[in-house]
């Protein structure tokens, strides 16, 4: 679903925006148009009805502004969401709950009971039980938004990274993507970490 129909799915009319643009900045290696296109896919797939329009807007935004700096970059992508839905004239509790779910990335936790959140989340790691190709490219790009960190650095913070995803249980929190993509995705970190030892 792309921005502008989810956008008319809650009454609004799409304005104009620099997402593409955004998401085409040089800096990115991983996310970028491509990332974000992959989450609205697998985030709408694990979502129905009204849902489905508010987690495409989120996953649209929720990589917009992407810097380096967490907690920084969703904030600010969460309110790039909240600026464009408000010129589109998107009702405000849909805002807010476009606003939120961008919010929830921060820590990736979703609240209790929210299916959206827990589809959002659950599509943003979706990768990580990608193919070995797709998984090593994925790997590769992530590496080279972080070119700027010594070799000795990366290796150390990128274990603690796939060790603390390693430990999440359950890594995804829908049952759909708890069924689809653990085994793979647990294959592909521990054979990563074994790679950074």
């Amino acid at each position: 679903m792309n921005w502008d129909d989810a956008i008319r799915l809650l009454g609004g009319v799409p304005r104009p925006t620099d997402l593409e643009v955004r998401y085409g900045e040089a800096h990115r290696g991983y996310h970028n148009f491509i990332h974000a296109q992959q989450v609205v896919r697998d985030a709408t797939a694990l979502t129905t009805g009204r849902d489905q329009a508010l987690v495409a807007l989120a996953a649209w935004a929720h990589d917009v502004v992407y810097n380096g700096k967490p907690g920084e970059d969703e904030r600010e992508s969460a309110a790039w969401a909240s600026r464009h839905l408000a010129e589109a004239g998107v009702p405000e509790d849909d805002i807010a709950r476009v606003e939120g779910l961008v919010l929830a990335t921060i820590e990736h936790t979703p609240p209790p009971g929210d299916h959206a959140a827990a589809a959002l989340l659950d599509a943003d790691l979706a990768v990580l039980a990608a193919s070995p190709t797709v998984y090593e490219a994925y790997r590769q790009s992530v590496r080279a938004e972080y070119a700027h960190v010594p070799d000795a650095e990366w290796r150390t913070g990128r274990a603690a990274v796939l060790r603390s995803l390693l430990a999440k249980d359950p890594l995804y929190q829908t049952p759909a993507a708890r069924t689809r993509w653990t085994t793979a995705a647990q294959h592909n970190l521990r054979t990563e970490l074994t790679t950074l030892a």
